[in-house]
Order: C-alpha cells, then structure tokens, then sequence
C-alpha cells in the first residue's frame, strides 16, 4: 500500500510562528521622544554561551544596555548568568519581569520564557512573558527583536550570532527597516553560521565581523 505523506502538523512537529504571534508588527513609537539612549538586543543560539562571554567580557563597565537571548532550557539561564556576572566589568543577571535597562546592566532572557524590549517615556524596561514558541523557540530572538524595532528604532543597536536556523532574521530586517544600527557575526567565528546567514540573506545587516570585532562594534555604534 503507498504510504500517506502526513503534514508536519498530523506528523506531531509544531507550525513555525512567526513573531506575530506574540506582538502584533507595528510602526515604530520614535517619534514620541526624539532624544533616547542607545541600548543594545543581541540573540545567540548554537555556540553563543561561549561567544557571549568573549563579547561581554569585552565591553566597559558602563556600556548601554544590553537584552539577550540565548537558546537556552529552563532552569539553566540564571546559571549562565551568574557565571559571566562573575568574570565581566557589566553587570549580568536573568531577566524579570518590569527590570529597568540600565546603564552596564546586561539582561538575559529566562528559558523558556519570552522577553520584550518595552519602554514608558524615555524609559527602557523588559517584559518577561509566556506565549507560544516562535521560529520554534521561547524565548524566541524574533520577538525581542520586533520589540526593539518598535519600541527603539533607530536607538537600537542589534546583534546576531553564531546559532541553527532563522530566528532572529526577520526580526533584524525590522530593525534594519526602522533604521537601526545591525550587525551579524561571520562564518568564520561561528560554531554554526544559520542565524546569522539567514539575518544577511534577507537583507537585515549593515556590518558583518568576526566575534572578537563585535563588541568594539557595539561601542562604535553607540
């Protein structure tokens, strides 16, 4: 008997959402206050608690605020966290709900759970939220990086990093489209090329370095 090819959905593999699942696409707030700090949104996957820790340990103690996401399951982030606290000049530590973005503070997303660039008047803020996974993962490089697209526009900085597959690249085309400053780790320095290659294939990155360039990168851009 021929075999029924099932659907990826019959066949139990989840339907690959996008960012809109989580936050509606919007026009960019900017316009509401002109004179905004720089912060900084990266995303990592595959390889990136090692590449991390090379661009974090690189950057002074009073760089602009960073959000990350780094593919990572529950329970393990705040580990990642405390451990690169201990040997950088900013301060490390895992996201919470509300957490103000400050001035050598970096904030990594919990596992398992999204994080969102929010902001209240000049004022940048996270949001740490449940919600389904997008491009496959929660927390999902998309959705913070939509949410810096809106919220920071042109006063975002971004980086993509070594990691499998495509989250983050239609997020880093929004903030490239909103004028931000994008910026993509190269094949060389990668441990897997995917996100980053995929972020350029779309035409979302204006600069691409190699690991050890991209955090005197970020300073540049800020």
């Amino acid at each position: 008997a021929r075999l029924r090819k099932l659907s990826p959905l019959a066949a139990g593999v989840p339907p690959k959402l996008s960012a809109d699942a989580v936050l509606p696409a919007a026009t960019p707030l900017t316009t509401t206050v002109q004179q905004t700090e720089k912060m900084v949104v990266i995303g990592a996957s595959t390889g990136g608690t090692e590449a991390l820790r090379v661009v974090l340990e690189a950057l002074p103690a009073d760089c602009p605020p960073i959000a990350i996401v780094q593919h990572m399951p529950e329970h393990f982030t705040a580990a990642f966290a405390n451990r690169l606290n201990a040997i950088c000049r900013v301060t490390v530590k895992e996201a919470q709900d509300n957490d103000a973005m400050r001035r050598g503070q970096v904030l990594i997303a919990p596992g398992n759970m999204h994080m969102l660039l929010k902001r209240n008047g000049s004022r940048y803020y996270v949001e740490v939220r449940e919600g389904p996974l997008v491009r496959r993962h929660r927390p999902s490089v998309d959705v913070l990086f939509r949410s810096a697209a809106r919220y920071a526009g042109r006063n975002a900085v971004a980086a993509i990093m070594t990691g499998m597959g495509d989250d983050g690249a239609a997020g880093m085309k929004e903030l490239f489209d909103v004028g931000a400053h994008t910026i993509a780790q190269d094949e060389a320095s990668c441990v897997v090329f995917g996100m980053p290659q995929e972020a350029i294939k779309l035409g979302g990155v204006r600069k691409v370095v190699s690991l050890e360039e991209i955090a005197p990168a970020i300073v540049r851009a800020c």
